[in-house]
């Protein structure tokens, strides 16, 4: 965004009401950064539909939170629902679809179209949060609330800490499970701390900012890091950075242009990829020229 293109008194508006917005650009940033790292995992693995059909259960986990609250007097955190769907639905994903007659995809495909319809259906029941359900599944909540930024913020904190911390053994096991049994890795367990991971963070973030920015972090800064072709630790970088701008930059871009959050985030994301297409482009050109 072209700063010189926002009028002076918008700016001024939201620096008056910088309180009001800290949380949710703190949150997307958050949420941008880490979705952005475990992404290079998600593509580079050709899980895109799992982070898809994940995002979709923790929007279903949210509405029958709501649900059980209106409907059956439970009080159950909707921040709760998202984490305990999309983690379930994490775990059926792991399973070995081949004992089911099944195809990956077709698994994949099952999930995300029934996870998807029965929030629709469950969001139709409880009209009284029907904007609330619109935030999930789209990502045009504006407001963060405190305890969904902190969620984001411990879940972020700990999975980045985890991954930083087993990097060399999680990267192993992902790009050569032959190499990583040979070598006597916990390949099993380093792939169910992955996917956890990916659950974890994607029904806190989903809960916080919407299903459709949270699958466009997770997809699309690794899409354009690995556009660059670098050493896998800097691509792991980029696409972090790549996360934290799109996250940030998109809320920023919905303030000033008066647009729906979510579908600004995703679209700046999606504009990243451009950008990485054409950085390639020139490097190949250059390339191709000294050749």
């Amino acid at each position: 965004m072209d700063p010189q293109s926002v009028s002076p008194s918008s700016w001024a508006q939201f620096w008056d009401a910088y309180e009001l917005f800290r949380d949710p650009m703190l949150c997307a940033l958050i949420a941008g950064s880490v979705l952005g790292f475990l992404g290079v995992y998600v593509v580079l693995r050709r899980m895109v539909f799992v982070s898809a059909a994940v995002t979709q259960s923790a929007g279903l986990g949210v509405a029958l939170a709501f649900y059980a609250e209106i409907h059956l007097g439970m009080h159950v955190d909707p921040t709760l629902g998202a984490v305990a769907l999309a983690l379930v639905a994490t775990m059926l994903l792991m399973m070995d679809p081949a004992r089911l007659r099944l195809t990956r995809e077709s698994l994949l495909g099952l999930a995300y179209a029934f996870t998807g319809g029965a929030a629709i259906l469950v969001g139709d029941r409880i009209s009284q949060e029907a904007h609330d359900i619109q935030g999930i599944l789209f990502g045009t909540a504006v407001l963060v609330e405190r305890p969904q930024l902190l969620a984001v913020a411990w879940a972020g904190a700990l999975i980045l800490f985890i991954h930083l911390w087993w990097f060399r053994g999680l990267t192993f096991a992902s790009f050569d499970r032959i190499g990583a049994h040979v070598q006597g890795l916990p390949v099993r367990m380093l792939d169910a701390v992955l996917m956890i991971s990916i659950g974890l963070m994607v029904g806190v973030s989903a809960r916080a900012l919407g299903a459709l920015p949270v699958f466009a972090f997770s997809i699309l800064s690794a899409l354009a890091a690995l556009m660059l072709d670098l050493r896998l630790p800097w691509t792991f970088l980029l696409s972090t950075l790549a996360g934290a701008i799109s996250g940030l930059g998109g809320y920023l871009f919905a303030y000033f242009y008066n647009f729906p959050v979510g579908g600004s985030q995703t679209v700046l994301a999606t504009a990243i990829v451009a950008l990485a297409f054409g950085v390639r482009g020139v490097k190949q050109f250059v390339t191709r020229s000294r050749g």
